[in-house]
């Protein structure tokens, strides 16, 4: 009996696990810290994900592609509504799904039409109690039981995933609800984005924190040239960033070019860090109005599932 039992534990589990909440609950954080590498940007503002990213990790007797996604929100124009519809896509196509809630703000209502999304899908689903270290302990076990109540998790478990709390566990319970299976990536892969794609977004994660207001949400990074001179140890990156109006161009390149060199700054800073290689960065900034309300200009964008 027990000769079987420790060869089931010897199986190799793998799968795809969609991370899901609502907007700025911490899903990226979690992701970045959970890989102990920058697959996903994060920022303190909502909505800063746009569409699935995945990140790998792989154990000793396991793989799971975590599939990152936007935030479940109340969507109201064309780029939010396809925002949110690559969240429910995702959650099809997985395995199972971990719901992160940020305990420290909660939102009651809209927690309870992502239950209903649960329900719908009807797939192993753990719920991640996150940013614990912001509350009191106390204030944990009425949530714990609330949600115990309401939906049939296969665990709930307390996380701060910025100060690595709880990671493990979470791990371990979301291994459990994977199935056996192959390895679908090499055990070094940490991500299937492309170099390019993540360059664009480290550059608009650049913006979305310095930036206020509208700015960060009508911007848009496209990476036009991305080619490596292995010899100079050295990466050549040109990128366009997008805004709407010719006021938000205004403020993104700044007073005689201030804010633009800020942002290119960090993100060759960041890049260099990532990719481990010098990098040459230039970038430039365009109008293209109401990028965000028209399908075509958002396919010319590049953006998935338009």
């Amino acid at each position: 009996m027990e000769n079987s039992q420790a060869k089931n534990e010897n199986k190799f589990r793998s799968g795809y696990v969609a991370l899901i909440g609502l907007p700025n609950v911490g899903k990226s954080t979690l992701l970045n810290q959970l890989l102990g590498y920058k697959v996903a940007i994060a920022t303190p503002k909502p909505q800063t994900t746009r569409f699935p990213i995945r990140g790998v990790l792989t154990g000793e007797n396991f793989q799971i592609i975590f599939v990152d996604t936007p935030g479940i929100h109340d969507a109201k124009d064309l780029f939010n509504k396809i925002m949110v519809e690559q969240a429910l896509k995702a959650i099809e196509e997985v395995d199972s799904i971990v719901f992160i809630i940020d305990v420290s703000n909660r939102n009651p209502k809209a927690e309870e039409k992502i239950i209903d999304i649960l329900r719908k899908a009807n797939k192993p689903a753990i719920l991640a109690l996150n940013k614990i270290d912001l509350v009191k302990k106390g204030e944990l076990l009425p949530i714990i039981d609330y949600f115990s109540q309401i939906y049939p998790f296969k665990a709930i478990v307390p996380i701060s995933a910025l100060e690595r709390d709880g990671l493990e566990e979470l791990v371990k319970e979301i291994v459990e609800t994977l199935p056996e299976g192959p390895m679908y990536y090499d055990p070094d892969t940490l991500t299937d984005q492309p170099q390019r794609l993540l360059a664009a977004e480290i550059i608009r994660e650049k913006v979305f924190m310095l930036t206020r207001q509208e700015i960060p949400y009508a911007t848009a990074v496209v990476v036009e040239e991305f080619q490596e001179d292995p010899e100079r140890n050295l990466i050549i990156i040109q990128a366009t960033i997008y805004v709407e109006k010719d006021s938000q161009k205004g403020i993104v390149i700044g007073k005689g070019g201030q804010m633009l060199k800020k942002i290119g700054t960090l993100a060759r800073e960041e890049l260099e860090f990532l990719f481990g290689k010098r990098v040459h960065l230039d970038l430039w900034v365009k109008v293209l109005k109401g990028w965000r309300k028209e399908e075509k200009l958002l396919r010319r964008l590049g953006f998935p599932g338009v």
